[in-house]
């Protein structure tokens, strides 16, 4: 799995992942010119749409209906360091009986995004850059 960013210019950029393009940008106010959602939104998008892809996998897989199904996802800032502390993701589903209720809630909490932010991965940050020569 990979995504290329490409740098536009002053506060924007475009990811792309398998062909697919989408722009990344800051509101005017940090410099951007608010064309496109910026990556705290991104990463509250990915979230939300993953959580999402496996509750209708539940319903689906039960032959349950799967109308109205939405995901919201909000998000705290948290400093030292700077950071998205404190997630809430909010299903809204069909009319349910408990049982399915506590499945979707057990199926959203298998998300890959979810495991992935509550068991912190290793990121390995590496520059490719030319080496300056000194002048001779």
């Amino acid at each position: 799995m990979e995504a290329e960013i490409l740098y536009l210019g002053e506060a924007k950029f475009e990811a792309i992942a398998r062909g697919h393009r989408v722009i990344c940008d800051q509101p005017a106010i940090n410099g951007g010119s608010d064309s496109g959602m910026t990556p705290p939104e991104f990463l509250l998008v990915s979230l939300g749409t993953s959580a999402g892809y496996y509750a209708a996998q539940y319903l689906k897989a039960r032959s349950l209906p799967s109308d109205g199904l939405r995901v919201m996802v909000t998000a705290e800032k948290a400093t030292q360091p700077a950071r998205l502390g404190r997630f809430r993701i909010e299903v809204t589903a069909p009319e349910l009986d408990p049982q399915h209720q506590a499945g979707i809630l057990r199926a959203v909490k298998l998300c890959l995004v979810h495991n992935t932010l509550l068991n912190a991965p290793a990121i390995d940050v590496v520059l490719n850059a030319p080496v300056e020569m000194p002048a001779a």
